[in-house]
């Protein structure tokens, strides 16, 4: 697994307690969105869809570490936009590192080795390099060519200065079992301690909608992938039962409090992913007044084709912990990929968008300006 031993410990512990306390919903990983801007237009982003007064805006270092506080979750996943375009980024890595707390700054890498002088490596920081497959598939992806080898020549000048580097994977309708087998092997031998990958969310602000798979598309392509890639040995940062769940042999519903969100416009509902449920004020107003239940695949037909780690990797390590031995089985054996696959959900019957959808405070509209607008008001988009 590409998850160090310290990380898995201080999870493990973490988990414990919250089991000992008797909490049934808890975090595990914070995602803190800090920006949306950024300086690629990938075509299967819906964060930079924002209007440019929206990119502009940047949560506060202060901002970011009372998320970090308020959150409480062991591990804090940094994304955007592009968060290396933050000038205040580097004080909020060393913010949350004292914290004890693990930090993956998620970047595309172009400005990672100009910038990388202004972290100090630590088992806390792992920088997470954005790479959709390999040179030809990343570049289309990503919508500019040079990238890949841009973000390459990084992840080795990074791993000389010493620094941990995870690879962050999507994968696309299209994906090869055996290209995507190559790439896995190549990010290895660049030296990489961890491969995160995910099938792609159709975000409704991407600009293209026919590169997202469906749920059978998601399930067959991975059974590939492992099949291709038998006896190869992938670092890849999840759990064994994520894996199998990815292959179809797993029933789960999504944990979407497993990984919050805290962006520029508050905290996310109901996850990183989307935001139909408008936004809360506070981590606690989120957990405790959020209608959870009317998310998830075969409940909002925003979930339908989802089965991305952010929402699926919390309930694989609940499962993990209510079942060890199920666990160490599957994570000895790897993901099966043949007999019958689990059944698909029913898909979720549409439903009348909320008055919150899309719906941005513009509390969050005024901070760049410094403006403080009438109270409750909200702006629309889009």
């Amino acid at each position: 697994m590409g998850i160090p031993l310290l990380q898995q410990y201080r999870v493990g512990t973490y988990i414990l307690g919250q089991k000992l306390a008797g909490n049934r919903r808890y975090p595990l990983v914070l995602m803190l969105e800090p920006l949306f801007q950024c300086n690629l237009a990938c075509e299967g982003c819906g964060k930079i869809a924002y209007p440019d007064d929206i990119l502009a805006q940047r949560m506060s270092a202060e901002e970011c570490l009372e998320a970090v506080d308020e959150c409480g979750a062991p591990v804090v996943s940094i994304a955007g936009g592009e968060p290396l375009l933050h000038k205040e980024m580097p004080r909020v890595v060393d913010g949350i590192i004292r914290r004890r707390k693990f930090v993956y700054l998620c970047t595309n890498a172009l400005l990672a080795t100009k910038r990388m002088k202004d972290y100090t490596p630590s088992p806390y920081l792992t920088f997470s390099i954005h790479l959709d497959g390999d040179r030809e598939r990343h570049d289309a992806s990503v919508c500019q060519e040079g990238v890949y080898d841009r973000a390459t020549e990084a992840i080795t000048k990074l791993r000389e200065a010493g620094f941990r580097v995870n690879v962050n994977c999507t994968l696309f309708q299209g994906e090869d079992p055996e290209r995507a087998r190559d790439f896995f092997d190549e990010a290895t031998s660049l030296g990489v301690e961890g491969i995160t990958v995910s099938p792609a969310f159709d975000y409704e602000g991407a600009k293209r909608h026919d590169i997202f798979m469906g749920i059978r598309t998601i399930k067959e392509l991975f059974r590939g992938i492992f099949r291709a890639g038998k006896g190869h040995k992938w670092p890849l940062s999840h759990s064994g039962l994520y894996l199998d769940f990815l292959a179809g042999n797993q029933d789960y519903a999504c944990t979407p409090w497993g990984n919050p969100t805290r962006n520029i416009f508050g905290w996310q509902r109901p996850c990183y992913l989307h935001a139909d449920g408008g936004y809360a004020p506070t981590f606690r107003a989120l957990m405790a007044e959020t209608d959870w239940e009317a998310y998830g695949v075969g409940r909002h037909p925003k979930c339908d084709n989802c089965m991305a780690h952010c929402g699926f990797e919390a309930t694989a390590v609940e499962d993990t912990v209510r079942h060890p031995w199920k666990a160490l089985k599957t994570a000895l054996r790897g993901p099966r990929t043949e007999g019958p696959m689990a059944p698909d959900p029913p898909p979720a019957e549409p439903r009348k968008a909320p008055d919150t959808v899309a719906t941005i405070p513009v509390e969050a509209i005024g901070r760049s300006t410094g403006e403080k607008p009438a109270h409750g008001a909200n702006r629309q988009v889009g």
